[in-house]
């Protein structure tokens, strides 16, 4: 239980300084850099540094700690509860800014800058986290800290299968975003996140189920077991191969390539009934078979 107590200190404490650092860099930079890169690698670091020490309690704390899966389930839903409270319109996901870019609803450059912020972010979170860990507050720690240098592949399953999961929950994922972004948060954030927590407990045991490049960069691309070519397949390609079907399920159609519907037929909103004369058009044949008969 100790352990556990330190990992929920770590959460809140992550969390508390990310929030601090947001609302100052609010406050202190322009508008167009705090959305486009200060609040996205604030949100990409809170959420990478809550991934790492949620990859702890799930690889060592059933055995250490007794942890069961109802346990870790839980807590993953209740921070992804809190990270889509906190991240102030954030993604944290490079896929989610690529799909801005190709809905237009975003320029090149702020979808660069946001992509550039995300890896910072990331890469920031996990030197950060494995300093914490040297610290051995507890066991679970300690253990990390000795094993950070030998750490396994997340990608338990050949290369093709693990690329058709990442993108099977990415497509999901997105599918789900597209249809909720007009929602109340209050019924936005609780659906993403028990998404997300099915979607972990689903297919957690072949790849982590991170369908985030960034996260997935940060977490797994420096451990052996796999060459980084075949991490980018499973980890990069795949989620943005579901992403884009995803918007093309949605939409029918990529806006930022091309504006014709693929998939969806568009009907003319105005257009009038077969077989009925308009009103204008009946007046004026009364009035005609009117004048004619005066004429006879």
């Amino acid at each position: 239980m100790a352990s556990l107590n330190v990992s929920l200190s770590f959460f809140i404490a992550t969390c508390a300084l990310c929030e601090a650092t947001r609302r100052a860099s609010k406050a202190l930079l322009p508008a167009g850099t705090y959305a486009s890169f200060a609040r996205e690698a604030v949100g990409t670091a809170q959420l990478a540094a809550c991934c790492l020490e949620m990859r702890v309690l799930v690889e060592l704390g059933p055995w250490v700690g007794g942890f069961g899966p109802d346990l870790l389930l839980t807590l993953l839903f209740l921070l992804f509860l809190v990270h889509g409270v906190t991240f102030d319109g954030a993604s944290a996901n490079p896929t989610v800014a690529l799909q801005e870019f190709l809905m237009a609803e975003a320029s090149l450059t702020s979808t660069l800058l946001k992509l550039v912020a995300q890896v910072l972010g990331a890469q920031a979170a996990c030197a950060l986290t494995q300093r914490c860990w040297t610290w051995e507050l507890s066991e679970l720690h300690l253990l990390q800290s000795l094993m950070a240098t030998h750490c396994s592949s997340t990608l338990r399953t050949s290369v093709l299968q693990g690329a058709l999961v990442e993108g099977a929950c990415t497509f999901f994922f997105h599918l789900s975003l597209l249809h909720l972004q007009h929602s109340l948060l209050v019924y936005r954030v609780p659906a993403l996140a028990l998404l997300v927590t099915v979607m972990a407990y689903t297919a957690g045991p072949y790849t982590s189920a991170f369908f985030n490049p960034a996260l997935a960069a940060s977490v797994t691309f420096h451990c052996s077991g796999n060459t980084l070519l075949e991490y980018a397949h499973v980890y990069c390609l795949g989620p943005v191969a579901g992403m884009i079907l995803a918007v093309l399920l949605h939409q029918g159609h990529l806006p930022r390539l091309f504006q014709r519907n693929l998939f969806y037929r568009q009907k003319n909103k105005y257009r009038t009934p077969r077989g009925k004369l308009s009103p204008g058009s009946a007046d004026s044949k009364t009035s005609t078979r009117g004048s004619s008969a005066k004429g006879q």
